[in-house]
């Protein structure tokens, strides 16, 4: 069975309840060894990590660049996502079709009417030529009030008619509630894509997996029987915490274990965020939005 007939479209939606690990059963070098098996054994996707140290969106990124680390990844995963097809990044689906890696590849929409232009068209571009198994159109969009809805289902519907006939499933990715919020995001498109982050909404890490499990939940009632993809869910290293949510490398390993071991054992695909530690990432975000990689910013295997 192909990977878009197994992962993609099932509507098959029970649940085995899955528990997640308990800290204080591990020693610290017993719960690494567990990550690594996890990580080892393989897992459905992974969100690419474009920018080494120095760069950050905006630069042009080499081919190269990119290759290298989806070589990196190739080991582990099944299928790359990334963000956007412009600067640089409309080389990540290609490479990964190159390496036998399924994609899914999204359009950057904001409020820079100019750039959504490059990203519709380099994605309706790349999908034509066979490098794109799912596309995106816009990542948090309205968490960020960038677009209207009514701008964004237009953009939507844009690519839809473009890649009408070449069977690519076409969606929009948001955190988990906006789908409930607007009935028309999983009416215009064809599988749900949803961001799920127990962590910014405060969670410890012990009641973390229960918390994610919930938010899905609320995916499956909006999304009117149609495919879903968890397009992000991870948790942070280092760099301080929100509420009861910490970040700590024990809350890093504990919450990839317990993710990869609930969405195996119910066969949920998702694309863990993310694949290596970026600095840029330190803004909006704060300081642990640069430490969210299973790899760090040189490319090891962080723990």
């Amino acid at each position: 069975m192909s990977y878009r007939e197994k992962s993609y479209y099932t509507s098959n939606y029970s649940q085995i309840a899955t528990k997640g690990i308990n800290l204080e059963d591990y020693s610290l070098e017993e719960l690494k060894a567990l990550w690594h098996k996890t990580i080892h054994d393989g897992f459905h996707g992974i969100c690419f990590s474009m920018y080494r140290d120095g760069q950050s969106p905006g630069d042009d990124i080499s081919k190269a660049q990119v290759e290298e680390r989806i070589k990196i990844l190739k080991p582990y995963v099944g299928a790359i996502r990334s963000f956007s097809c412009i600067e640089g990044n409309e080389f990540v689906p290609m490479m990964a079709k190159k390496h036998g890696l399924k994609t899914l590849v999204g359009a950057w929409l904001s409020d820079d009417k100019t750039d959504n232009e490059r990203e519709i068209e380099g994605l309706i571009e790349l999908a034509k030529a066979g490098h794109v198994d799912v596309a995106a159109v816009g990542n948090e969009v309205l968490y960020r009030n960038d677009l209207t809805l009514e701008e964004l289902v237009g953009y939507i519907n844009r690519v839809k008619e473009a890649l009408s006939g070449l069977d690519i499933p076409v969606g929009y990715v948001d955190a988990y509630y906006e789908f409930s919020r607007h009935p028309i995001l999983v009416e215009s498109t064809d599988v749900v894509l949803a961001n799920l982050y127990p962590y910014w909404e405060g969670c410890p890490i012990e009641y973390a997996l229960g918390h994610m499990q919930a938010m899905y939940g609320s995916v499956i009632d909006a999304a009117q029987g149609k495919p879903i993809i968890i397009t992000e869910t991870g948790w942070p290293s280092q760099g301080g915490g929100l509420d009861g949510a910490i970040a700590t490398e024990e809350g890093a390993m504990k919450y990839f274990i317990d993710t990869i071991r609930w969405t195996k054992e119910n066969d949920i695909p998702v694309f863990y965020f993310s694949s290596f530690d970026e600095s840029w990432k330190t803004g909006d975000e704060g300081d642990v939005g640069a430490y969210w990689g299973l790899w760090d910013k040189h490319e090891n295997l962080k723990f």
